[in-house]
């Protein structure tokens, strides 16, 4: 009820009118009228409440005064350096951690003598820092320059191409992690997110709706896999040196050979002599295996699996990658499920405990299925068509992606979405290698450019298509970055 008690409720609606003269209001020609607002007040009665966080921020269309401009940016700055410094000191406590743990065995002492751990604890603070300065000079660069051009070219008239602009010029921020540091992997990746928000609105478009139907295929996240697998695993046994040292560390691990076995299937692929197979035979004795290799041999999987047949080594390669597999899920369910669900573990332990393990259980599997029938299709297609070449491998390694099915649905996107950054990175790395890229298109830092036209697409669509968000992905944006008054600057659309 409303409070003159007239029977009419109040809505949550925001009008898109402004203060005029002699109490009026202004329409789009400038022309004074008189209008009975829904959140006019009545001399002498009460301001109505308007219980949405929208009509809070609306105060009657009053702009923003300097004060809590400025207040909105040095907040933005602080939530941006928090979200940098917590996730980078989070992953460089993990990381030190598992340091202290590999160096109680004697082999990684002997590895692990070029930096000790004082000096990767003073790099970690390091990196923190610069993660940290990195996310809050860009969330406060985007906010100053969104007032800015709003204070300078009226906020409604700039509505449309502010954010675009802002978002370039606060990409440049990300030479505060280094201006040595190459961060290609990060700049690729925000691409791609870029490119899905843009894809999303144009299925929404009349113009480009069409051309973008097949972007609404079911499964075009696992085809995507696809296809960035058999770029990613081909470097993997081909050209390792096209992948960031850290992903190709984790494909060493989780690849489950040796490297002097993949340098047997890389000689084979490749049609050159063969180097190392009398290491090969030494390092399979290491492990408990007589193996004699035939030098004229026509396809590696004497290499890959010893005695073993295909068959067999599938099964046994399975269940050793699901070994290797769970630690690395049981901190991506677990500790989420202690921080963000901790008053729900205290209601419910036994629910949320057994979702955290039935998610690791399953995704360990991908893991695991994924790295197995890598070594099964190339296997397979070896033995079909007799012989061993780079393009068979690239064939071999294109169905592997198929196992990102066993993995929930909420998830295939993302995991696609990276592991194609990756593949992108290692494409061109291989081109430019190869010399099939000119010179004269490469650039230094294109890092920076990549990121910086990414946060710009990204910005837009956050200020004018907020709908192509998932909804975690909005809230964080809004905690960081704050939601103006859509009396000053239409955000939302009316429902």
């Amino acid at each position: 009820m409303s409070p003159s008690g007239d029977g009419s409720s109040v809505t949550d609606c925001c009008c898109s009118c402004s203060p005029g003269e002699n109490n009026g209001f202004h329409n789009d020609n400038n022309r004074s009228i008189l209008v009975n607002c829904k959140h006019s007040v009545k001399s002498g009665s009460p301001s109505p409440s308007c219980p949405s966080f929208t009509s809070l921020l609306c105060l009657d269309s009053i702009p923003l005064k300097d004060w809590e401009k400025l207040r909105r940016i040095f907040i933005a700055s602080a939530k941006g350096f928090t979200i940098g410094a917590g996730i980078k000191g989070g992953l460089a406590i993990f990381s030190i951690l598992a340091r202290l743990q590999r160096r109680k065995s004697p082999s990684s002492l002997r590895k692990e003598v070029a930096i000790t751990n004082n000096e990767a604890i003073i790099l970690a603070v390091k990196e923190t820092l610069r993660y940290g300065l990195f996310l809050g000079t860009f969330a406060g660069t985007f906010v100053s320059m969104d007032e800015l051009i709003g204070a300078l070219g009226g906020h409604r008239r700039t509505a449309r191409w502010r954010a675009l602009l802002a978002g370039a010029i606060a990409g440049p921020s990300i030479l505060l992690t280094g201006l040595g540091t190459q961060h290609t992997s990060l700049a690729v990746y925000i691409l791609m997110r870029a490119t899905v928000l843009a894809s999303r609105c144009g299925i929404k478009s009349k113009r480009f709706g069409k051309i973008c139907k097949p972007l609404t295929w079911k499964h075009g996240d696992i085809f995507l896999m696809c296809l960035a697998s058999s770029q990613i695993l081909s470097a993997y046994i081909l050209k390792q040196e096209s992948l960031p040292p850290s992903y190709k560390s984790f494909l060493n691990k989780h690849g489950g050979k040796d490297i002097v076995i993949l340098q047997g299937v890389k000689d084979i692929a490749r049609g050159l002599p063969f180097t190392n197979l009398e290491a090969i035979e030494k390092y399979y004795k290491t492990v408990g295996v007589n193996v004699t290799l035939d030098p004229n041999m026509k396809v590696p999987c004497s290499i890959v699996h010893e005695n073993q047949s295909c068959t067999a080594h599938i099964f046994s390669f399975l269940l050793q990658a699901y070994k290797r597999a769970l630690p690395v899920y049981l901190p991506v369910y677990l500790i989420p499920a202690l921080l963000v669900h901790r008053q729900g573990l205290l209601k419910r332990p036994y629910t949320l405990l057994a979702k955290g393990l039935v998610g690791t259980a399953r995704s360990s599997l991908f893991l695991s299925a994924y790295c197995a029938s890598a070594w099964m299709w190339t296997c397979f297609l070896f033995r079909i068509f007799k012989r061993c070449n780079i393009p068979m491998v690239a064939m071999g390694t294109f169905p592997t992606g198929l196992a990102l099915a066993i993995e929930k649905k909420s998830r295939r996107m993302e995991i696609s979405l990276y592991c194609l950054g990756r593949a992108i990175e290692s494409f061109f790395t291989c081109m430019a290698d190869e010399g099939y890229m000119p010179p004269s298109i490469t650039m230094k830092r294109a890092d920076v450019l990549i990121f910086s036209l990414s946060t710009a697409i990204i910005m837009h669509c956050y200020s004018q298509e907020r709908e192509v968000f998932r909804s975690k992905y909005l809230n964080v944006l809004d905690w960081v970055f704050g939601v103006p008054s859509p009396c000053e600057t239409p955000r939302f659309k009316d429902t």
